[in-house]
This record gives structure tokens, sequence and C-alpha cells, in this order.
């Protein structure tokens, strides 16, 4: 049977050297020879027959050297799980000449593995942690907006001849060209849909009563503010961190114009919203909207509380095998990496792995887990979600049917469990914590998350 050595040669780090002797691997060469010797193809020979002196000569070195490799991996195997030391990965082969394999010289062999030690995890900060709970009101003016925006969505599209104010939508055609509106060889060129509205205030007046077929020439800086532009340039396709593109001219041909008929606040509009709410008045549909909007803060404000606990969890301090785990990224991936590749990517990569093992800490030692009817009433509820107020009819089997099909996709269930669990782990964390309430204004509270959003 063969032995196993430990060395520790490094933080967390430890050489495993299996030792094989001939007894372990040479009697199962042996037997592979002969067996092989069974069903060799070998010309002149009949099958069956072929001498094993002939089989040795031409395949006994490798199959001397399968059998040794096999005897390893089983010594290797038997150890790790008897011993069950908390490893990263597999252990990694070290450097080891094999020339020395000869089965005219059967000896005792070594072959030396490394591997990883994860580290104990103590997970104080929890019990430290004073996260901040931003609590974001309401507001009148936030709720005539949404009540705008709703009207508008509900609204109906008509055709018009001519562009007639901010609500105008335009269908146009962005073509890449010169400040004068002369096309550039091999330019982008591309199709949008726009409300005048989203132009700067600046450059509106230039399309005030111009009609289908009309064109201006844009540079994207002047013709759209910070807000819009962002999307702008990514719709056509630019880097919108290289303010070059910024610099960039386009004729812009109008295809269409439309503007929409906004819906009128009455009951029908109120329960075409909010569906089964039986809403009367424009009072109570104000009332809901704004129970509606709070509540969206209020989630966005909770995920931003997790935010906090999730980087105050980082912050704990964690040591790593960081030699074992850099050979592991430089050779256990399809592709061989270089030194340069490997110290650039391990940053990121350690600070994932420490969360990984935080939150598998969380999960375990708090028996937090995701059932299979948690798992498909979240698919249920994605299903209906994405038909929205849709008319599914009394039949919904289907529905159970579809959920089956999704419940057989691995990557499906994968990813809806990954959501779950953590959403668990967080609502855990939740509960651990008392945090401080703070009023903070819309636009605080939204620079807050585009300062630190990831």
């Amino acid at each position: 049977m063969a032995s196993v050595i430990k060395e520790n040669i490094g933080n967390l780090h430890d050489k495993l050297t299996v030792k094989v002797t001939k007894e372990d691997y040479f009697p199962a060469f042996e037997k592979a020879i002969k067996e092989y010797t069974k069903k060799a193809n070998i010309p002149g020979f009949r099958k069956g027959m072929v001498p094993v002196g002939m089989v040795k000569k031409m395949y006994g070195a490798s199959i001397f050297y399968d059998e040794v490799i096999k005897s390893v991996e089983k010594g290797l195997q038997e150890y790790l799980v008897k011993e069950k030391p908390e490893i990263f990965a597999q252990p990694l082969p070290m450097e080891n000449d094999l020339r020395g394999l000869d089965m005219n010289s059967p000896a005792e062999y070594d072959f030396p593995f490394e591997i990883g030690l994860k580290p104990d995890i103590t997970l104080d900060a929890i019990a430290t942690a004073k996260p901040l709970l931003h609590k974001v009101k309401t507001t009148a003016q936030m709720v005539n907006e949404e009540v705008e925006k709703l009207v508008t969505k509900h609204g109906t599209m008509n055709d018009v001849e001519t562009v007639s104010g901010n609500e105008s939508v335009l269908n146009v055609l962005f073509e890449e060209s010169d400040a004068e509106g002369n096309p550039v060889a091999e330019g982008i060129s591309k199709d949008n849909s726009i409300l005048v509205k989203y132009f700067s205030e600046d450059f509106r007046p230039k399309l005030e009563g111009k009609k289908v077929e009309d064109s201006v020439v844009l540079q994207l800086k002047e013709a759209f503010p910070e807000k819009e532009r962002e999307w702008i340039l990514s719709d056509l396709g630019l880097d919108k961190e290289d303010i070059s593109s910024t610099e960039k001219y386009f004729k812009m041909t109008i295809t269409k114009i439309g503007l929409i008929e906004k819906k009128e606040l009455n009951e029908e509009f109120f329960n075409q919203v909010f569906p089964g709410k039986d809403i009367k008045t424009e009072e109570d549909f104000r009332k809901i909207l704004e129970e509606e909007i709070q509540k969206q803060w209020d989630a966005a404000s909770r995920n931003q509380m997790h935010d906090q606990l999730y980087h105050s969890l980082l912050e704990t301090p964690v040591q790593f095998p960081d030699e074992f785990l850099k050979n592991w990224i430089e050779i256990g991936g399809k592709e061989k990496k270089s030194r340069e590749e490997v110290e650039s990517e391990y940053p990121a990569f350690v600070n994932q792995l420490k969360w990984t093992l935080i939150s598998d800490k969380i999960i375990n030692e708090n028996k937090l887990e995701v059932t299979e009817e948690e798992l498909r009433n979240s698919m249920k509820a994605e299903i209906m979600n994405y038909f929205g107020q849709m008319n599914l009819g009394e039949d919904t089997q289907w529905i159970e049917s579809y959920i089956d099909r999704m419940m057989k996709d691995e990557n499906q269930v994968d990813s809806t469990y990954r959501r779950m669990i953590t959403e668990k782990l967080f609502n855990w964390l939740e509960t651990q914590v008392t945090p401080e309430e703070k009023a903070t204004t819309s636009e605080e509270f939204l620079a807050m998350q585009e300062h630190h959003h990831h």
C-alpha cells in the first residue's frame, strides 16, 4: 500500500510525498500485460496468441507508467479520504523526473504534490458592524414624476407631420459624418428612437418644426446632456470613458415623428396600472403609488446596507496559501498562464475566494438552505412577472410544466439557487445588526450608489 509523507513548505501550504513500492503497482502491471495479450491486434499473430514479450516490447513502458500513476493516485485519494484535510481545489503535482520509471527494474518511487489548506475564519466583524440605513422619503414631486411616466407609458402613439415640442418622439438614423455632414468612410450607422426632451436644451430649438426626411448635423457632446449621452454612446457602440467619442459628429435624419396621447387620470387608467385594487379616485391612486415608490426606496436602502455588511465582512483578516493558489491559477486552468497574468488576477481572485469562504461559513453554521419548493415558487414568480398584466386565462397548468423543464436545466437551477441563498444570507445578517437610520435625500442616495456600484 502506498504511503504518504506530509511536510509543511509554507503558510497553509503542505507537500505530500506519495511513496509507491514494487508491491503497490507491479502485480497490476503484470495483470494488465496479460490482459493486453488477449486483445492485442498485431500483424502476424492471431488474436489472443501474441507473446507476452512482444506486448512488453511494444506497449510495456506505457502500461507500466499507467499502473504506477494509478497506484499513486489511489494512495493519494486514500490519504485525503482518511485524513480529511480542508484543502483548496485538488493537489497539484510538483516537478518530478519520471525518466527513472523502468519496467525492467521496478523500484520504489516518490511523487510529490502540493496542497493549499483552507484557513480558519472568525466572523467578529458581524458583532461589531454598525451599518447605516439610509432612509429616503417619497415626496410629492416623485409621485408627480411617476404619474407623468405612467400616463405616457400607457398612452397612444400617433404619427404627426412635424416636431412640435419636448414630448415629440423621433425615429432617427444616425450616420457618422464630419462637421459639415459629409459621411465618414466605414463610419457608424444606427437607428434609434428618442424623445426631444432627451436632447440638451440648447439643441432642442434646432429640431422644432422639422419633418420626416429632414436632417441635422450634431456633435454628441453638444447635442446631449451627460446623463443621456452615456446611453447614446453605448447604443452607438462607443466607449463612454473615451472623451474623444463625444467629439464625433453625426448626421441625424428623422425617419418618423410621433406624439404620445397621454392617458387620462380616470378609473380605467388607475386599474390598468394597479389591476385588482379597484381604485376609484385620483387621491387613492396617488396614495397607492406613493406606497409603491416608498417600497422601492426601502428595498434600495436595504440593498445598500447589505453592501455595507458585505464590505465589513471582507475586512475580516484571512490568511491564504498564496503560493499554492498562484500555482493553481497558473497551471490549473485549460491553458497555462504567465506569472505576470497570475499576479495581475490574484488580488480579485483572492477577494472573491475570501467572500466564498465567509458566505459558506455563514450558510453552513446557520443551516441556511433553499428547498425545491422555494426554487419552484421563485421560478413561477419570474414567469408571472415576465407576462405582467397579460390575461393568462384560467388554465395555468402549462406554467407547472414549464417549471418542470426549468428544474431540469442545471444552469437555471444553479442561478436561481445562488440568488436565493444570497438573499437568505443577507436577510440573516440583517438580524444580527442594529443599523442606525439616517434621513437621506434621493439625490444623495443616487449619488452614493453611482459612486459605489458593483
